[in-house]
């Protein structure tokens, strides 16, 4: 994601580049665990008709395992973008305020 001009001054680093590295990073996070949690579901209903398939428990189990670092990777995130917010003010708050809707 590149600012749209040469040089790229805090305004337009904040706009183009932080902010939307962030929602587009936290989007995706969203989709997969959405997705992840869409098969739990489906596994865990297939494991309740079948509940003596092996096979079943341990792709369920594994899915649940994804499922679960997909979650804290989400509060990674956060941290992470806590952190990039931290510093970003830090060099440019002479500069540039960003807006509160972070």
């Amino acid at each position: 994601m590149a600012a749209p001009s040469g040089s790229v001054n805090c305004e337009e680093f904040a706009e183009f580049q932080l902010m939307a590295a962030h929602v587009s990073r936290d989007r995706v996070i969203k989709n997969c665990i959405a997705q992840t949690s869409a098969v739990v579901k489906s596994l865990r209903e297939e494991r309740e008709k079948n509940v003596d398939d092996l096979t079943l428990l341990k792709q369920l189990r594994k899915e649940q395992t994804k499922l679960k670092w997909m979650q804290s990777e989400l509060n990674v995130e956060e941290v992470v973008n806590d952190r990039s917010w931290k510093v970003f003010n830090e060099r440019c708050r002479i500069h540039f305020k960003p807006p509160k809707n972070e």
